[in-house]
């Protein structure tokens, strides 16, 4: 069965609380926390208060996914505000593996994300130390983004180089995931489901991430 992570970007930011206890009580694996510098991408999200006011009331593992320039400041600042998978982006990352060891030092498990034009080649030399790849499936920045069709190959790239350099990394999709491509992305090889607009939006988020869970 599929890893969801409802991206809690698309959440009620008024009433935080409430989405956060509707992630709880739903067959959702893992929050998933944007966190945007408006450097790295044009948008701004939120810090370090927001995500330990989330950690606060969570009751499953919180996934942040940072997009943000020389993300190596700031990992232990992440780790105490309660990340337990922490994602930086290999564009943003000038001494990628450091930065990994030091995650994992720090007792996180280590992400490494790229953008739809980075090459998947680029992950060979440090796949084998990570535990996630997050496929950006749009431009990172915005949520309510189409998807981009080209990200099955790339999906179908990636499991390959895994499966070569014998990485137990598991693979993540973010960006426009819907009942309309996820299983074909899963079927691809992903393993990993990241949902925003489409969860928030919907009349009963509970269903749908029970239907994305359903997905085999």
């Amino acid at each position: 069965m599929p890893v969801i992570a409802p991206s809690i970007l698309a959440a009620d930011f008024a009433n935080l609380q409430a989405d956060v206890t509707l992630i709880n009580e739903s067959a959702a694996d893992w929050f998933h926390v944007d966190v945007m510098d408006g450097v790295f991408v044009p948008n701004i999200s939120f810090g370090i208060p927001v995500i330990k006011a989330i950690k606060k009331h969570a009751q499953k593992p919180l996934d942040v996914h940072l997009m943000i320039v020389q993300p190596e400041r700031y990992l232990e600042t992440f780790k105490e505000a309660g990340a337990d998978i922490l994602t930086v982006h290999l564009e943003a990352s000038t001494h990628l593996h450091r930065t990994i060891q030091q995650i994992k030092v720090l007792g996180m498990k280590a992400g490494v994300a790229i953008n739809p034009h980075t090459s998947v080649s680029l992950l060979k030399d440090i796949a084998v130390d990570i535990d996630l790849v997050c496929l950006m499936s749009v431009n990172p920045g915005f949520g309510g983004q189409k998807f981009i069709e080209n990200t099955y190959s790339r999906v179908s790239e990636l499991s390959a180089l895994l499966k070569t350099t014998k990485s137990s990394a598991k693979i993540e999709i973010d960006g426009g995931v819907n009942l309309d491509n996820a299983g074909k992305l899963l079927q691809t090889g992903a393993d990993v489901l990241v949902a925003g607009n489409f969860v928030f939006s919907a009349a009963d988020p509970k269903e749908v991430i029970q239907r994305l869970k359903a997905l085999a």
